[in-house]
């Protein structure tokens, strides 16, 4: 796969993936002071939208598996649209590359009057949503351009990576080693097999997307893309959750790409669900942190690596596809939602 020059269809888009190696480095190693708000808390929630809360999806499993607490998902219209919870001892962290969607500033309102703690993770430092909160992160990706979210994604992680450092000293050594493995990236290194994953797709009628742990938090974000910017129909799933009724779909006409992390928990249930695709006639491609960073890395920073090796695929088919990867019809950069 060759990636398209400066002067191609989706020059934003291309240009801002690229600067993502640089924000991620950028967004880890901002200074962030002890946080009580992630250790004097009963439990975490995430309230974002879109790409955001693909990041959100990615931190929580981060998260729980470091500081041993529950993190879940809160719909921002329980306060944008209903009249909140009960939130005493609580902390929610709010992420949004602007800031500025109603429903995530009134979920910042919402939960600090119903007793929580917010941390906000953005990219516009004086939107309402960081200048409400109870603290607030950098994402750290400057100026982004192109509809869909590449490098703000990857400062998001990165952002929530430092966080989670600043809460748990033995995590301070899991962000080093992030740091130097995309301090080291010098460009996007093409996949093995990536010019027949795009042709695979060009033809595809439908696509699952699966991973486990940080890799599903991945695959909704690569989902996510498929849809925005290559108008193509795709769908996460767990390799969990897809052996049920989603398994029933799946024949010749289906792709499904695997995003694994290589946690050797999921190994097992990863195997199961490819072989079970394959089985369906499905035209099954498995990516592995392994196949695009020599570096062993927490499963976070796995995920953002491996969402740094997608966005050059999903910019390729857009192309191919006759799309304008920087400006798809239907959609805006800020998305207002109530």
């Amino acid at each position: 796969m060759t990636l398209q020059s400066e002067g191609s269809v989706g020059t934003a888009m291309h240009r801002e993936m690229h600067q993502s190696p640089a924000v991620f480095v950028q967004a880890a190693t901002q200074p962030v002071a002890g946080n009580p708000l992630l250790t004097n808390t009963r439990n975490i929630y995430t309230i974002a939208r879109g790409s955001s809360d693909a990041v959100a999806t990615i931190l929580a499993y981060e998260y729980m598996d470091t500081l041993q607490l529950p993190v879940t998902s809160l719909p921002p219209s329980v306060f944008s649209l209903r009249s909140g919870l009960r939130l005493d001892n609580t902390t929610a962290l709010v992420i949004s590359q602007s800031g500025a969607s109603e429903d995530l500033q009134r979920s910042v309102h919402g939960v600090q009057t119903s007793g929580g703690n917010v941390i906000a993770l953005t990219n516009q430092l004086t939107s309402l949503v960081a200048t409400t909160a109870t603290r607030t992160l950098d994402i750290c990706a400057g100026d982004e351009i192109a509809v869909p979210a590449t490098k703000s994604v990857i400062g998001s992680i990165a952002a929530g990576m430092a966080l989670l450092a600043s809460a748990n000293d033995s995590y301070t050594e899991q962000v080093a080693k992030s740091v130097t493995a995309f301090e080291n990236l010098t460009c996007i290194k093409n996949l093995e097999g990536a010019e027949h994953l795009i042709h695979s797709l060009q033809h595809a009628g439908s696509v699952y997307i699966v991973g486990r742990g940080a890799g599903y938090g991945a695959s909704q974000e690569v989902a996510l893309k498929f849809k925005e910017t290559c108008a193509l129909h795709a769908e996460a799933y767990s390799a969990s959750e897809v052996m049920h009724g989603p398994l029933q779909l799946v024949d010749n006409s289906f792709v499904v790409l695997m995003l694994d992390t290589e946690v050797p928990a999921f190994s097992g249930s990863l195997d199961k669900a490819q072989q079970r695709f394959t089985t369906a006639g499905a035209s099954v491609h498995r990516i592995r942190i392994s196949d695009v960073s020599s570096h062993a890395l927490p499963p976070a920073a796995s995920a953002a690596m491996l969402l740094y090796s997608m966005y050059p695929v999903i910019h390729q088919l857009t192309l191919l596809k006759g799309l304008n990867p920087d400006a798809p019809a239907a959609l805006t950069k800020v998305t207002n939602t109530v």
